[in-house]
């Protein structure tokens, strides 16, 4: 199960092979939002993403046997490439099953890292039916990109810094897509500070962890037409979810013309750049969706890789941004 022990311990076995990325501050957003805000930046962690975080600790908590015979994964790009980065610097050969529109950066950055990529179409099969079926022929472990308790816990390091830092938060937020970041940074925080609010975020139009939540079961959506192509996830995890449904104080949404106004001030006005996806949390706040009582907000910017073409396209359609696939 997932713990503040566990993730104690996986912050020492990956912290030789991480980056402790800064937390920054802004007075434009504090005054924009009307609160003291700060950001978690994860946009500066290697592969340029949290997700290097999760997948080192699932890796480097393999037996050598399970090493030698390798792994696998499915993602449409930040898991993707945080397995192909790990896995290379353990030696470990890796395979990673992405679908056919994921966004050429990632691609191209994943198959630099030395993975091995088969794609998939997203409409017509099944992501974890695909990789399991690679896992099974060729003798594979599965590396998964959140349901998985040694990649929460790898995640929850995150909030393990945050909080070393600026221990005295009102609440904490971060993007919830199948929910392990989530799951690890609210399990972290409410183990060093129990009163601390956590609140995850996802788009109005992916919103299947907010209809779980709601419902009080596990709810599958068809895949979300949104911009923020890492927080497409139809359903939240089997092991995530309970943890969602403990740590929650609610599951907030942001819209996509909400996530580039957001992208769009903190390019221009903080000079940092941040992905649709890793944009999430930070929209929560600037746009008012966070109880006003709440003044000392954490903000778990979750990534930064964006395709130049695709930010060029955002910066140009301004609020009224189309939900491309493939971003």
């Amino acid at each position: 199960m997932l713990s503040i022990g566990l993730i104690k311990e996986a912050h020492e076995r990956i912290r030789p092979r991480i980056h402790r990325t800064p937390v920054i501050t802004s007075r434009s957003f504090d005054e924009a939002s009307r609160r003291q805000v700060f950001f978690k930046c994860e946009n500066f962690q290697r592969a340029g993403a949290f997700k290097i975080r999760g997948a080192t600790n699932k890796i480097l908590s393999l037996t050598e046997g399970e090493k030698r015979r390798g792994v696998v994964a499915f993602s449409s790009g930040n898991h993707a490439q945080a397995v192909a980065l790990a896995a290379g610097e353990a030696g470990v050969r890796a395979v990673v099953a992405m679908p056919d529109d994921a966004p050429k950066l990632k691609v191209a950055a994943t198959r630099a890292y030395g993975a091995e990529i088969v794609f998939y179409d997203r409409h017509g099969e099944d992501r974890e039916a695909v990789a399991h079926a690679i896992a099974e022929r060729e003798h594979l472990v599965m590396v998964p990109p959140y349901d998985d308790y040694l990649v929460m816990a790898g995640q929850g390091t995150s909030a393990l810094e945050f909080l070393d830092e600026v221990p005295d938060l009102d609440c904490i937020l971060a993007p919830c897509s199948g929910g392990g970041l989530f799951a690890g940074v609210s399990t972290a925080a409410k183990g060093i500070r129990p009163e601390i609010r956590c609140f995850a975020v996802e788009p109005e139009t992916g919103d299947d962890t907010r209809q779980s939540f709601i419902k009080g079961e596990r709810v599958s959506i068809p895949p979300p037409p949104t911009i923020a192509d890492g927080l497409r996830v139809q359903s939240p995890g089997a092991l995530t979810f309970p943890i969602v449904q403990q740590n929650a104080d609610d599951v907030l949404t942001v819209s996509d013309a909400e996530i580039v106004a957001t992208i769009r001030f903190m390019l221009f006005r903080m000079k940092t750049l941040v992905e649709p996806s890793g944009a999430a949390a930070a929209t929560a706040v600037l746009h008012g969706r966070l109880p006003s009582k709440h003044k000392r907000v954490g903000v778990i910017i979750s990534g930064g890789n964006i395709d130049p073409d695709a930010l060029a396209r955002l910066l140009v359609e301004g609020d009224n941004p189309k939900p491309v696939v493939g971003i």
